[in-house]
């Protein structure tokens, strides 16, 4: 989600400078002085670890925001604080963005946080479910229609030809480990650095299979959202704040450990026997989603891909009006 900002060239690279180190320049924190909150959804997490770095290790202060991370209570919707002006800036699935976009809600994403889309297929390891198209006849378990497992659901089924009426759809709320271990599902739905890795650690013997055999998901996740009220009136903040955020995320995946060290401050149970190691496998399963194959990492949205989400969730119903993908997403707060 999000996009649109004004700047130089000059600013850019002095924004690259000051995050690298390589650098000083004088910043002016955002909003005359004013705080600049960013949302991180509920439970804190080490999948949050580049805005925990990030805020350790200086580099919003280096950018010129005054940043405070803000994690959601229980009870709150995911865009509550957002559209209310408790928040400036919320990590969200852009598919999450667009269907709330549908929905009247004023969002544009401006960062991508997420390069790969983190859903996927779990099985037990004796399984003969090998892809997608195998799920034909078989019981899936979802915790609801809703959120990004239903989306990931929806893409499978739709690349492979299948409908829903090929699959015996199984709300399960959260209890996906006790529901494919008793064999209430023979499948779920579910995240590859957080659900899968759950499984490992807990010695059930489970595989994931890809929501599409290419490799290609017409959906995106998670990215930085903001409003376009917000926006429009804070582009150079927006620039500051991706910024240094994909600085966070270049420092986490160069240096793993430092980054557990550094999530100790907003994450209790690392301090827990097992915690750190708990975290690390956790971590390990997200450094990929970070990067592009080649390993490089940047915030920069791509445009086609939005538009064909868009198009997407209009087809499968998730989304029951246009949205055009200039109002929901922009790449001009995105400078390094």
């Amino acid at each position: 989600m999000r996009r649109v900002l004004g700047g130089t060239l000059a600013v850019a690279v002095a924004l690259i400078l000051s995050l690298t180190g390589c650098a000083k320049v004088p910043n002016t924190p955002t909003a005359a002085g004013g705080r600049t909150t960013i949302g991180l959804s509920y439970i804190p997490d080490i999948q949050f670890a580049p805005f925990y770095v990030a805020e350790q290790q200086g580099l919003f202060t280096a950018a010129g925001v005054d940043a405070t991370l803000r994690h959601h209570g229980a009870n709150e919707g995911l865009f509550t604080a957002l559209t209310a002006g408790e928040e400036d800036y919320v990590l969200a699935g852009g598919d999450e963005a667009v269907q709330a976009r549908s929905q009247g809600m004023d969002l544009v994403a401006v960062a991508q946080y997420y390069r790969a889309y983190p859903v996927v297929i779990i099985v037990p390891e004796s399984s003969d479910i090998r892809t997608a198209a195998d799920l034909a006849g078989h019981s899936v378990g979802v915790p609801g229609k809703f959120g990004e497992s239903w989306f990931g659901l929806l893409a499978a089924l739709a690349g492979a030809g299948l409908t829903q009426a090929d699959v015996d759809v199984v709300e399960i709320g959260y209890t996906q480990q006790a529901a494919l271990t008793t064999g209430r599902v023979e499948a779920i739905i579910g995240f590859s650095n957080n659900d899968q890795v759950r499984f490992v650690g807990a010695g059930v013997p489970t595989r994931t299979v890809p929501l599409s055999a290419s490799g290609d998901v017409p959906l995106q996740s998670i990215s930085l959202v903001t409003t376009a009220a917000h926006l429009s009136s804070h582009q150079d903040e927006a620039k500051k704040v991706v910024a240094a955020m994909t600085e966070g995320m270049r420092r986490t995946i160069a240096a793993p450990a430092s980054a557990i060290t550094d999530a100790k401050a907003y994450i209790p149970t690392l301090g827990d026997a097992g915690g750190e190691a708990s975290a690390m496998a956790t971590l390990s399963a997200t450094l990929p989603l970070w990067a592009f194959p080649d390993g490089t990492v940047n915030a920069r949205m791509d445009e086609a891909a939005w538009s064909t989400m868009c198009t997407f969730m209009l087809e499968q119903g998730l989304i029951e009006k246009v949205v055009a993908v200039d109002e929901v997403m922009t790449n001009a707060a995105v400078t390094t």
